[in-house]
């Protein structure tokens, strides 16, 4: 089975677009697959969205000891994977020199280093590919690492609403 390495930008999506009130069988579905260890991300996902001042801040808190279960500090073979992804000279690109000033989290490389140390992983972003660049979807291409969207998440684990 697939385990899913969410992006910050699917779950503002989700929490921004998918109200639980709205959509409470899509909400059944996330959580179980939360609870089971297919939907995980990283501490610095985590760290990205827990200031955000929304339901998906508030979401963050309310998984209260769970939250490392789904957030998840690296592991000595995924910083590898960060490593090797900042060896290619084109991919250092993904540290903005804005986030490098302001010292804010950057977590594209982490996510993509959990998905590929995974078995079954998938990186799932909002990112598009793009030729030439330093996007999520060309790093894990380079890398082999399988990688969708938050629609073809849903297309893929066959959910219909």
């Amino acid at each position: 089975m697939t385990v899913y390495v969410f992006d910050s930008s699917p779950l503002i999506d989700l929490f921004h677009h998918y109200y639980r009130e709205r959509f409470p069988s899509l909400w059944q579905h996330f959580d179980g697959m939360v609870s089971d260890g297919r939907i995980t991300s990283t501490r610095e996902v985590g760290n990205e969205i827990k200031g955000h001042g929304d339901k998906l801040a508030e979401w963050f808190e309310e998984l209260g000891d769970n939250r490392k279960n789904v957030f998840v500090t690296p592991t000595p073979a995924e910083l590898e994977v960060v490593t090797d992804i900042f060896n290619v000279r084109h991919f250092q690109a993904m540290i903005r020199k804005k986030q490098r000033l302001e010292g804010r989290p950057v977590a594209d490389p982490f996510v993509i280093a959990r998905a590929k140390c995974l078995e079954n992983g998938c990186v799932v972003t909002r990112e598009k590919h793009k030729p030439n660049s330093a996007h999520i979807p060309n790093v894990c291409e380079h890398f082999g690492v399988d990688w969708t969207n938050l629609e073809g998440f849903m297309e893929r684990e066959q959910w219909r609403f």
